[in-house]
């Protein structure tokens, strides 16, 4: 993250189960998805997919409007 101090060494989460004790301590102070994606980008070392297979998505996939001819 562009955000992130590279001089801090940040916790890494490499894998679901330290990933999902992590989420479930985080859910109690932060009122949002978009809210736990900062949190956990800022303050640890994150597989983004992982992150992504265990957070439900809050809004519906975009649905494109088709092309004009």
């Amino acid at each position: 993250m562009l955000n992130a101090d590279p001089l801090l060494a940040r916790p890494k989460l490499v894998n679901a189960t330290l990933l999902a004790h992590t989420l479930d301590g985080l859910r109690p102070r932060v009122r949002s998805s978009a809210e736990m994606w900062r949190v956990l980008t800022d303050h640890y070392v994150v597989d983004l997919d992982d992150v992504a297979a265990l957070l439900p998505a809050a809004e519906p996939e975009t649905q494109w409007l088709s092309a004009r001819d």
